[in-house]
């Protein structure tokens, strides 16, 4: 990995400054570089490929490294990463998504949380009909409570029994999630659930008559003033609601920002503020510490003063973080991929521990 002297940060960016959605470049801390790098020559941050801070609305941190990379489904190489490189968000992309669809409830385009979801399937009448079905409805789906037979977590992507694999590659994946066993009552378990976010992704489309991609662009994306970006797409032609979006790091930061104005950009409101309340809200308990909300996980780091936080979490090591006591947002890529879990969230870990908390009040 390359010497921090040999990253992009926030002087010195060159042409990427120049680059018209790149936010304007701020003096970045020499204390908090030195802290990053104390980090890296301890061996504490491997595959670190992006890390920004933004506070007050301000682009305060940025850090890029180098190294072997991975999209959703194609090996990238070694890549020298930077304000104008596109990285895969992974499960991040649920959050992204969350947000898609409080706009589009508000257009009266999707259903309510409240609605039932199979009546928003009617191609799908033979499952509905079966019995325990008529109960599960958009909130499940958005708290991914369905009550769903489901396994992402436990055996490993890559693998074909993998849930998310599987919905890959089944011939209509819609039905392939919708046709799971029930084996719990819809609203008591959270079970992670990437088919629940692409019904979500689905239901967007049928209602604004836009591909996922195409309306977040539109409705999101380019009110933000976004680069180019991306959405990795199955072998049937739909997009990967769950794990397929692809931005700069700098327009991740964005959202991050967007959340703490409550859903207002440039003064003018993008995503309801109620929305942005509503997906910070926790629904249901992952595990002690974390909660989940409407496809955004929130918890309380364990300071002084427990200092809350909210945000989105991908494989391999992607994060965005909100810490609204402090107008903070801050984001980390890796591609850390074939690590296991704990070894993925150890890097967000000392981050926050010797960087994050002590160097941005």
């Amino acid at each position: 990995m390359a010497s921090l002297n040999r990253r992009h940060l926030l002087a010195g960016l060159g042409a990427s400054v120049a680059l018209p959605w790149a936010m304007p470049a701020v003096a970045a801390s020499s204390d908090t570089a030195e802290r990053l790098a104390a980090l890296e020559r301890a061996g504490k941050l491997p595959g670190l490929h992006a890390f920004l801070v933004s506070q007050g609305g301000k682009l305060v941190f940025e850090h890029y490294g180098e190294g072997e990379d991975q999209g959703w489904d194609r090996p990238l190489g070694h890549v020298a990463f930077g304000a104008d490189v596109l990285h895969d968000l992974r499960s991040v992309s649920k959050s992204i998504v969350g947000l898609a669809y409080g706009i589009a409830l508000a257009e009266g385009k999707v259903p309510p949380p409240d609605a039932k979801l199979y009546a928003q399937f009617p191609e799908y009448a033979d499952l509905a009909a079966q019995p325990g079905r008529g109960k599960v409805t958009i909130h499940h789906v958005l708290s991914m409570t369905l009550g769903f037979e489901w396994d992402e977590l436990i055996i490993p992507y890559g693998d074909p029994r993998n849930n998310e694999m599987a919905m890959e590659a089944a011939s209509d994946r819609y039905r392939y999630i919708l046709e799971r066993p029930i084996v719990g009552e819809p609203g008591v378990k959270w079970t992670y659930c990437g088919g629940a976010t692409a019904l979500l992704g689905r239901l967007i489309a049928k209602g604004t008559g836009e591909a996922l991609p195409a309306y977040c662009r539109r409705v999101l994306f380019d009110p933000i003033g976004f680069g180019p970006s991306d959405w990795s797409v199955g072998r049937d032609g739909e997009p990967r609601a769950a794990s397929g979006a692809r931005l700069l790091p700098r327009d991740l930061v964005k959202i991050g920002e967007l959340m703490l104005a409550n859903g207002r950009w440039n003064g003018k409101s993008l995503v309801p503020a109620d929305w942005v309340k509503r997906v910070t809200t926790p629904v249901v308990q992952t595990r002690v510490g974390r909660d989940y909300g409407y496809q955004w996980y929130m918890g309380d780091f364990a300071t002084a003063r427990p200092l809350h936080w909210y945000g989105g979490i991908g494989w391999g090591g992607q994060y965005l973080y909100v810490i609204p006591a402090r107008d903070l947002a801050f984001v980390i890529h890796c591609g850390n991929y074939g690590r296991p879990g704990q070894q993925q969230a150890a890097v967000l870990i000392a981050l926050l521990e010797d960087v994050v908390l002590p160097g941005f009040t």
